[in-house]
């Protein structure tokens, strides 16, 4: 069956210097380029100067939607307001806007280009009504990955949960609704999932076939293995990665930190940014932890890169963590994971490559990443065995290559179609497992 070699893909974002979702369409667009195919790509101009940089040689096929002063107003309100509650009103507010001039954009592409598929990769969000229905070619949107809520012992921890948690609520009941109006994921060829959870997330009344497949992937070119062939240094470097925010929970960490003050050498550097930075500085400074713990901010992911392959573990102590990327980068760089039992890093990790907390309560999260620290600074071989399962993991299920190989399948599908049964991994990703052994890992 002929594959279609026309592509279109439609973002708020594609970037790598963003990271996260952003990254998603970026791996995507510069991938199926790399292997042929002629694709498109419309997104908005606030990514417009890394594009211009990096992809000049692309930029007949990339088109770059202007900002709006809906989108300036919804940037200036969000810088009042949580995070998670300027994402799901105002900056909704925004992508809509985005959205409708994509739409706009994208069909006079189609047509005039004979495009056989449109893809939107993000936002992630199952939930989040889409727009981009009735475009003259078949439309394929995720993977997504969502459908969270907070673990329950945390929901009303706080007065800002509380209240994210009731807005959340009234969001996605009015969301429903909305995908009466706005009908692309109910008119979508193909719907992708990441998990049963986000699947039970979308709206009643699709018509298109959903797909399980993992919305993360991992870049095999950046994020490389760390050598364990090295003696161990002295004392032990965890490391922590992602926004500065209070569902990031990273205050959970450093209280862990405080509880294993009694180990000799060991260190948590946390590279992100965000506005609980401060809050989280006067912490670790009231708890004593200025000579252990150090703020590196925004790092690119070059350097991110290179800080994970001088690290011993990652901690990821997140209350609403839907995918989790970084949890996948450290697992290709070697590293052992320390995560919270819930949302994606719970679909990535199991006992082999991590140690899983389970957020019943507060007290039992810190103590159970105080523990789980406590057992990997005191067990160099345990790393080594948890790091190198982990990387095995990664490269045999992760890898962007392998993660596009079946989004083509995908495409084929939809531009001829017909139904497609569950993604799999193909042998080529079960064989890369089986060579692990030669990147240092024997």
């Amino acid at each position: 069956m002929e594959q279609p070699n026309k592509v279109l893909i439609v973002s708020e974002h594609a970037s790598m210097t963003f990271g996260g979702e952003a990254s998603l369409p970026w791996h995507y667009f510069v991938r199926l380029r790399q292997r042929g195919v002629e694709a498109w790509l419309v997104v908005h101009s606030r990514t417009r100067e890394e594009i211009e940089r990096v992809l000049p040689e692309a930029l007949d096929h990339i088109h770059f939607i202007p900002d709006t002063g809906l989108n300036v107003l919804a940037w200036k309100l969000s810088r009042y307001m949580p995070a998670q509650l300027s994402y799901i009103t105002v900056g909704y507010a925004s992508r809509l806007s985005t959205q409708l001039t994509a739409r706009k954009i994208v069909r006079k592409l189609v047509r005039e280009n004979n495009i056989d598929v449109v893809h939107q990769p993000i936002p992630v969000s199952p939930r989040e009504p889409s727009i981009m229905s009735s475009l003259g070619a078949p439309v394929v949107i995720g993977p997504m990955n969502g459908n969270m809520r907070y673990p329950p012992a945390f929901e009303k921890s706080s007065r800002s949960l509380r209240v994210l948690s009731s807005v959340l609520g009234y969001a996605r009941k009015f969301s429903e609704a909305m995908h009466s109006v706005m009908r692309g994921k109910r008119e979508a060829a193909f719907l992708l999932v990441a998990n049963e959870r986000t699947r039970l997330g979308l709206p009643h009344g699709c018509r298109g076939q959903v797909v399980t497949l993992v919305e993360n992937g991992i870049d095999t070119g950046l994020w490389k293995p760390r050598s364990y062939d090295q003696p161990a240094a002295q004392g032990t470097r965890f490391v922590f990665m992602g926004r500065l925010v209070d569902w990031k929970a990273v205050d959970i960490l450093l209280e862990a930190m405080h509880r294993i003050r009694d180990v000799p050498g060991c260190r948590l550097d946390i590279i992100g940014d965000g506005d609980m930075r401060p809050t989280l500085e006067a912490q670790a400074r009231n708890l004593g932890l200025t000579d252990r713990v150090t703020f590196l901010g925004f790092q690119s992911q070059e350097k991110c890169a290179s800080l994970l392959a001088q690290s011993d573990a990652l901690v990821l102590s997140s209350l609403y963590e839907c995918g989790g990327a970084v949890v996948l980068e450290a697992m290709a760089s070697g590293l052992p994971v320390v995560a919270t039992a819930w949302g994606g890093p719970a679909d990535y990790l199991d006992p082999s490559c991590g140690i899983l907390v389970e957020p019943t309560s507060r007290e039992t999260l810190i103590s159970g990443f105080a523990d789980a620290m406590r057992a990997l600074a005191n067990d160099p071989a345990l790393r080594q065995r948890l790091g190198t399962a982990a990387y095995q993991k990664a490269l045999s299920q992760f890898d962007w290559e392998e993660k596009v190989d079946q989004m083509q399948l995908v495409y084929r599908a939809a531009s001829q179609g017909i139904a497609l049964g569950e993604t799999r991994l193909s042998r080529k990703a079960n064989d890369k497992a089986q060579t692990a052994n030669s990147h240092g890992f024997s």
